[in-house]
């Protein structure tokens, strides 16, 4: 198992409230002994006037799971990591209505960086997006020394 402690679903839903996570409708669905599963819909808060969803969005799912996954795997006392790089490949198209599953896990888990590889799929189990996600970790006294969730 790759957390420092294994959070729940609901633990998890509350830390993202009054986010852009709650915002755009994603919700974590699952935590497993070594990956993250949220939801998002696609609905007018996720799609481009096409009305398929935006790749935006879809980087968004991607941080957000790759992210919060990354601070469960740190002594959180201690440390805080920061997005350093995303890279996104957008494979197939999801319509409106549909809702998209992205299942983050991590590729490599480091004392200074962590990458996460993060897979979205559609309705029918349909690749939709694959990014990477590299998270640096630093101390938290360096980067936020009065960080606090509001």
């Amino acid at each position: 198992m790759i957390w420092k402690q294994r959070p729940t679903t609901e633990q998890l839903n509350n830390l993202c409230k009054k986010t852009v996570i709650e915002n755009l409708g994603i919700i974590f669905t699952e935590v497993g002994d070594d990956f993250l599963t949220a939801t998002m819909p696609v609905d007018e808060r996720t799609i481009q006037p096409f009305k398929i969803l935006h790749g935006g969005s879809s980087c968004v799912l991607s941080e957000s799971l790759g992210s919060v996954a990354a601070h469960q795997c740190v002594d959180q006392d201690k440390f805080f990591p920061i997005g350093l790089d995303i890279n996104a490949n957008h494979i197939k198209a999801a319509k409106f209505g549909e809702m998209v599953t992205g299942t983050a896990q991590a590729i490599h888990i480091g004392k200074s960086t962590q990458v996460w590889e993060i897979k979205i799929i559609n309705d029918n189990h349909e690749l939709v997006c694959i990014s990477r996600l590299t998270m640096a970790v630093t101390e938290k006294k360096t980067i936020a020394p009065t960080l606090t969730r509001r």
